[in-house]
C-alpha cells in the first residue's frame, strides 16, 4: 500500500529565522520519497495563499491549510470552510474590545485592524511580510473582509478571560507560547483535514507519517501511525514516536530515511 508523508512548513521545511533556509537535504528527501511511490502534503497553519512558490516547488501532492479550513489533492479543491461576514465582523468587534492584537487569515490574503492595539510582535511581523511581498493593506473595515482563522498576541491589561469565554464558543484556541494564539474554527484541524485525505485516497492509518515542531502540530501527529518531532522540538517531543535531528542537522531526510521511505 502507498504511504503518505504530511509536512507542516515553518520549523520544520523552512527554518524559523530571518534567512527563511530550506536545506538541500530536505529537498532531496522529498524528492527521493516521492519517486519510492510515497504521497507528500503540507499540512500548515498557513492559508491557501501563503504557501509560496519556495515551499510548492519542493514537489507535493497537496496541500492542507488553515489548520484543516482548506484541503486540496491533486489539484481539487476538497473541503474549504466559508465563514460569513457577520460572524467575522462580529469576532472582529469583540478582539478590538478585549485589547488584544489580531491578525486575521483568509485564503487570499491577511487582514488587520488599524483601530486595534498594536505591539512590538505584530510590528515584527508586519516586517517579515512586507519583506515577503505580502500586502499588508487590507483591514477589518475593508468591504471584502473575511476570514478562514486568526491569531492573537496577549497584552497587558487585555480582557483575557472574556477572550477565552467568547472566542471559546467558535474557536479551538491553540496556545502557541509567550502570550500568541492561533484560533481555528471549532471541527476543524490538522487532524480533521487528515482524515478527509485518508478517506479520499483509500490509504490506510498504517501507511501515515507526519512531521512537526509546535503545538499546533498535535492533532496532525496524533492523527497519524508514525509521528515525528524535529530535533529541537522538546515542547512536542512526548507526543511523538521518534525524534530527528534539527532542520539544519538533515533532520527531514534523517527521518525519512530512519522509516525506510527515501
Amino acid at each position: 500500500m502507498q504511504n503518505i508523508i504530511f509536512f507542516d512548513i515553518d520549523g520544520t521545511l523552512i527554518t524559523e529565522d530571518s534567512r527563511r533556509l530550506i536545506p538541500d537535504s530536505t529537498r532531496t528527501a522529498i524528492a527521493k520519497a516521492r519517486e519510492k511511490g510515497s504521497l507528500t502534503f503540507i499540512n500548515t497553519g498557513r492559508t491557501e495563499f501563503n504557501v509560496n512558490q519556495q515551499v510548492r516547488e519542493l514537489g507535493f501532492d497537496g496541500l492542507i491549510c488553515g489548520c484543516g479550513t482548506y484541503i486540496e489533492s491533486g489539484g481539487e479543491v476538497l473541503l474549504y470552510n466559508r465563514l460569513t461576514q457577520e460572524h467575522c465582523r462580529r469576532t472582529a468587534d469583540i478582539l478590538r474590545e478585549c485589547g488584544v492584537t489580531p491578525v486575521y487569515e483568509h485564503k487570499d490574503g491577511y487582514f488587520f485592524d488599524k483601530t486595534a492595539v498594536r505591539n512590538a510582535d505584530l510590528e515584527d511581523f508586519l516586517v517579515s511580510f512586507v519583506e515577503e511581498g505580502i500586502d499588508i493593506s487590507r483591514q477589518v473595515t475593508d468591504p471584502d473582509f473575511i476570514y478562514d482563522k486568526f491569531v492573537i498576541w496577549e497584552n497587558p491589561g487585555a480582557d483575557m478571560e472574556r477572550f477565552r469565554r467568547e472566542i471559546g464558543k467558535n474557536y479551538e484556541m491553540i496556545d502557541r507560547g509567550h502570550g500568541f494564539w492561533e484560533n481555528v474554527p471549532l471541527g476543524f484541524s490538522k487532524a480533521t483535514a487528515i482524515d478527509v485525505i485518508l478517506e479520499k485516497l483509500g490509504i490506510p492509518w498504517e501507511n501515515t507519517y507526519a512531521i512537526g515542531d509546535s503545538t499546533n502540530d498535535l492533532t496532525m501527529l496524533r492523527a497519524v501511525r508514525h509521528s515525528i518531532a524535529m530535533g529541537g522540538a522538546e515542547v512536542i517531543y512526548p507526543y511523538v514516536s521518534y525524534i530527528t535531528t534539527p532542520i539544519m542537522e538533515d533532520g527531514i531526510y534523517n527521518a525519512l530515511a530512519h522509516f525506510g521511505l527515501i
